[in-house]
């Protein structure tokens, strides 16, 4: 019996510890398996967030910023639409078309003439005098400034008229340049340019309409004004805001009138343009610049400059073989062509353009003020000057152009007046 319960004992030892031997093999077998599977679980989480967040930074790179608009009421749903992205790009390429403003250009046509009228820059007159040319029943005198160089006439007052004591034979087509730089303080208007005719010649007529009929130009901060006046009629009005006078800076003025209308150049650009604007037969004799009582800032004015109706510049270079310039303009002793040069250049680029087997020499010229060396050093890049215009800006062969220079050595006129230098500063195209 005993050793029935020996074996029968030592058969459920044997069973015990098997079945513990088994349990601890799997147990550890599955704990191996566990942390194999938790590591595997951590590291594909981390793999998937790495290539989540590499996937968000290059979808940043791609990713448009939002336009801010300004806000608007929230539309309706029609009928809970779903709109299409295609329609929706549609809606926004129409709505922004309709928010694009309109921006037009003009044709900058202003070609000054080859006879110089009159010209004062003041040069003449001693710093602190009233100019000799001129007359007044209001203060003024010459002065210097540091934002450009010259002689300038301070318009030295608030109510006042300062007229040309000469009358002028004005053509029917003539052209008036000068420069202005208007006062910070004070009024809004820098000054009024008055072109008039008189019969019977006054030295100063101080009237509100000056002789028979004649035009105003109001030159003011925010605005061009002009009137066109004649005695017993009413009065022919006109306005415009672009490209009005600075303040405290030069500003270059162009006023072309031909028969009854009016052109105003600044910066470059036509900035007005009346058509008939004067009443027919008024041919103005005279020239005032006008401040007005309460209104006027004032100014100072220099280098005014009359000249003829624009040359027919097809006729003289290709037909006469020789076209004289005034309108290439250029800084006091400087050879950088100013941009009020570009309707003189366009209009000799569109000749040498339409006719290609055409070559032209470049001839620079200057007065007799200042060094003779660095005069004619000066007008030769000036020549250089205007050939690089002419290739770069509006196409012309390069090979078609030479340039020269005489400096002072071939005047036309005097260096006695500030009129007659005025002459013998230009530009001459002449065909080879």
């Amino acid at each position: 019996m005993k050793k029935i319960q020996c074996c029968l004992l030592m058969v459920l030892f044997t069973s015990f510890i098997s079945y513990h031997a088994i349990a601890q093999i799997d147990l550890e077998k599955k704990t191996k398996n566990a942390t194999v599977n938790r590591a595997d679980r951590r590291t594909d989480q981390g793999i998937n967030k790495g290539l989540d967040a590499a996937e968000d930074g290059v979808k940043s790179l791609f990713k448009k910023k939002p336009k801010e608009e300004p806000k608007k009421e929230p539309e309706k749903k029609e009928d809970n639409k779903t709109i299409k992205p295609e329609e929706s790009a549609n809606k926004d390429a129409t709505k922004q078309q309709e928010n694009t403003p309109l921006v037009s250009s003009s044709k900058y046509d202003f070609v000054p003439g080859e006879k110089v009228i009159l010209f004062d820059d003041f040069s003449q007159d001693a710093v602190g005098d009233f100019p000799a040319l001129w007359t007044t029943n209001a203060p003024g005198e010459i002065n210097t400034l540091n934002v450009a160089p010259g002689h300038w006439l301070n318009l030295n007052s608030t109510d006042g008229n300062y007229f040309l004591l000469k009358s002028i034979d004005f053509p029917k087509n003539f052209i008036v340049e000068f420069d202005i730089v208007p006062k910070k303080a004070g009024g809004r208007i820098a000054a009024t340019l008055i072109l008039y005719a008189e019969g019977k010649k006054l030295e100063m007529d101080n009237g509100v309409y000056p002789g028979n009929s004649g035009v105003m130009i109001s030159m003011e901060k925010g605005n061009w004004n002009t009137m066109g006046y004649k005695k017993g009629e009413q009065n022919i009005t006109g306005s415009s805001t672009v490209n009005t006078v600075e303040a405290e800076k030069v500003n270059h003025v162009i006023v072309w009138v031909q028969n009854r209308r009016l052109r105003i150049y600044h910066k470059s650009a036509k900035v007005l343009d009346m058509p008939t604007i004067m009443y027919d037969g008024t041919k103005p004799n005279r020239i005032c610049f006008r401040l007005s009582r309460g209104a006027s800032c004032g100014a100072y004015l220099s280098n005014l400059r009359f000249t003829d109706a624009a040359p027919d510049m097809r006729n003289k270079l290709l037909t006469d073989g020789k076209l004289v310039s005034y309108g290439i303009y250029f800084d006091v002793n400087k050879d950088v062509v100013k941009s009020e040069s570009y309707g003189t250049l366009k209009g000799i680029a569109d000749i040498l353009n339409e006719v290609p087997d055409v070559k032209v020499k470049i001839v620079g010229h200057t007065d007799a003020d200042g060094d003779d060396a660095k005069n004619l050093e000066l007008s030769k890049s000036r020549a250089a000057s205007v050939k690089a215009e002419l290739v770069k800006s509006f196409g012309v062969n390069a090979d078609r152009l030479v340039t020269d220079g005489m400096g002072e050595t071939k005047p036309v006129a005097p260096n006695d007046t500030p009129a007659n230098k005025a002459q013998n500063r230009r530009v001459e195209f002449i065909k080879l």
